[in-house]
Formats: C-alpha cells, sequence, structure tokens
C-alpha cells in the first residue's frame, strides 16, 4: 500500500522557520514528480512548490524567494524549507506524488498542521 507519511508542522511565530518532509513508501520514487500543496480554512487547495523527477524546481509566487523544496532520491523524502514565515502561510500543507505515464498514478499524504502567529 503507497503511503506518503507529513511530519514537521508546527506552531511558528511570524518571521520563522520550519522544514516539512514527506517519506514515501511503495512507490519508485525517483521516477515520480513531487509536490507540496496547501489549503487554508475556507480556501481551495493550491500548489505551493513542485520538484520534477529530474530536479527541476516551480514555486508559486506567493512563496518565491522564500520556500525551497528538495527531494533526496535515495531515503524516499522530499522536504519544503520555509523561511520567513507569514500569518497567510497558515494552512494544512499536503504532500502529492504524480506519476505522468501511460497509467497515471497520483497520490496524496494525510496532510500536516502549519501555523504561523502574528
Amino acid at each position: 500500500q503507497v503511503q506518503l507519511v507529513e511530519s514537521g508542522g508546527g506552531l511558528v511565530q511570524a518571521g520563522g522557520s520550519l522544514r516539512l518532509s514527506c517519506t514515501a513508501s511503495q512507490i519508485n520514487f525517483k521516477i515520480y514528480n513531487m509536490a507540496w500543496y496547501r489549503q487554508a480554512p475556507g480556501k481551495q487547495r493550491e500548489l505551493v512548490a513542485s520538484i520534477s523527477s529530474a530536479g527541476n524546481t516551480n514555486y508559486a509566487d506567493s512563496v518565491k524567494g522564500r520556500f525551497t523544496i528538495s527531494r533526496d532520491n535515495a531515503i524516499n523524502t522530499v522536504y519544503l524549507q520555509m523561511n520567513s514565515l507569514k500569518p497567510e502561510d497558515t494552512a494544512v500543507y499536503y504532500c502529492n506524488a504524480k506519476f505522468l505515464g501511460v497509467i497515471r498514478r497520483d497520490y496524496w499524504g494525510q496532510g500536516t498542521q502549519v501555523t504561523v502567529s502574528s
């Protein structure tokens, strides 16, 4: 059974930092595109950052220059380093694994809460 397990969320003051981790099991991690999404109360889930199987990264405009996504294929883990956090970054953060082959695969983690106080 495929599992994506997130960790690293919590409560932090504005201007602080957190690092989220997502470890995948039962998938060939290195061929998957990985991403972090977030969903704030009353809002739609939005893409925060993504990293392709080749290591190419993409960021939402709202987090550019503050967040960094990276991956370690040796331990099936993707990270999201979040610096200079703002109250508007408060949300549940979800890890996503996507394979865009002939048979598409799309998996989600359970989410981890990030709360930024002002």
